[in-house]
């Protein structure tokens, strides 16, 4: 058995919905990532995995601090001292942008040490383990920024660029996946965007449109085991009834609201290198213990105390150590009188509140009718009854009722 744990999207330096630890001097948000990284590190150590997969953006930026850098170099530190190989695909976080500079990760394959290999341009690692040899096709983030400097590509729009990266990306990994021996376990890894993934949050707007986008026909193919990709921040198989599976892990920890419903965690992977079935690769997704992220919305009833409503909506929830996002709608046309310290204290046990956002719903007003002195009784209600947005049935049934009433009326005065 070769077994290994498939991790992406660290993204540490998220530091939104926090505050800063008075006991660490550490932003509370940093160390929440941090925490599920040491859980997966830690669970690694402990099963002796064959190797660790890590497939991309392990920062916010490609500019991490030195308080973020230390974080993941400890962490990795442990991986290598307990003789479990890295391997380190770059992603689009990771990468400058700029050529000649180095990426956040660089300094890995700079290291004097045994274990880390970082692919930061496609290729292919045949990586010797304990438990026998693996074939890992690596493809980092495919970045546009060399291709438009040349002759062919610098005048072609952003849509042309992308395509012909999809279709060039796609080649390559067909390429080196005929270079492999197909007896030896096989694994492509790579931080791409699959066109039937799943966005999560901020990146439904932030990515979409930009990527170069794969069919699952371009990377499900012979003789890969395993697709392990990172990117998106959900946890996903995009080939579950075939072979191999497209899995993204998700992100460690919840970037923003937009992924406080999903579950967080890693990928342990299993390739059992004797057995003759062809679909000889099996993986669990592991869930780890992150941070809570609660949205509460209240519609606020008019006859009742609007801080009151709120505060036993908050009741129905377990708000420790939770970050908290408190949405209340109130009529349009009625004063907030929510008491926003009581609603604060009511939170003390929450890690951070948000936001306490009000959403007023508007009200549309009514026409008023244009209506003069000298207008006969007609003309006056078929101007009232247009203010009413009615149907020509229903106002023509109006219209001949009150007339009736009116001559009856006129009758009677007569009399």
């Amino acid at each position: 058995m070769i077994k290994f744990f498939h991790t992406a999207d660290i993204h540490l330096g998220v530091e939104n919905y926090g505050k800063i630890d008075t006991k660490t001097g550490i932003h509370s948000r940093l160390s929440d990532f941090a925490n599920s990284l040491e859980q997966c590190i830690n669970l690694a150590i402990e099963q002796s995995v064959d190797f660790f997969l890590f497939c991309g953006d392990a920062y916010k930026t490609a500019w991490p601090t030195p308080t973020q850098q230390r974080i993941l170099l400890n962490q990795l530190f442990k991986l290598q001292k307990a003789n479990i190989p890295i391997v380190i695909i770059i992603g689009n976080h990771d990468h400058p942008l700029s050529f000649g500079k180095a990426n956040s990760l660089d300094i890995f394959d700079c290291l004097p040490l045994p274990g880390f290999h970082v692919i930061s341009k496609p290729k292919i690692l045949n990586l010797q383990t304990k438990n026998g040899p693996i074939q890992i096709v690596g493809i980092p983030w495919p970045t546009r920024n060399n291709i438009v400097t040349t002759q062919n590509y610098h005048s072609k729009s952003n849509e042309e660029i992308t395509v012909y990266l999809s279709q060039a990306v796609g080649q390559i990994v067909n390429n080196f996946a005929n270079q492999l021996d197909p007896k030896v376990p096989s694994v492509l890894a790579g931080h791409l965007t699959m066109a039937s993934g799943v966005f999560s949050g901020s990146e439904k707007c932030a990515i979409f449109g930009n990527d170069p986008i794969f069919l699952p026909s371009q990377l499900a193919i012979k003789p890969f085991d395993y697709v392990a990709l990172g990117h998106l921040h959900r946890y996903q198989n995009l080939n579950p009834k075939g072979y191999p599976a497209i899995v993204y892990p998700g992100s460690i920890e919840k970037v923003d609201f937009g992924e406080r419903k999903e579950q967080k965690g890693f990928c342990n992977v299993t390739i059992d290198t004797k057995t003759k079935n062809e679909e000889r690769c099996s993986f669990e997704f592991i869930k780890l213990n992150t941070r809570p992220m609660l949205q509460i919305e209240v519609k606020l009833e008019t006859d009742k105390d609007q801080t009151e409503q709120i505060l036993q909506e908050l009741e129905k929830h377990d708000l420790k150590d939770a970050i908290i996002k408190i949405i209340y709608h109130v009529s349009g046309d009625k004063k907030d009188k929510v008491d926003l310290q009581r609603i604060q204290i009511a939170c003390e046990k929450a890690m951070y509140i948000a936001s306490i956002t009000p959403v007023r719903k508007v009200v549309i007003r009514e026409k008023r009718a244009s209506l003069k002195v000298d207008m006969d009784f007609n003309t006056m209600l078929d101007k009232f009854f247009d203010t009413k947005e009615l149907d020509k049935d229903k106002k023509t049934r109006l219209l001949q009722k009150a007339q009736n009433i009116y001559s009856q009326v006129k009758q009677e005065k007569e009399v």
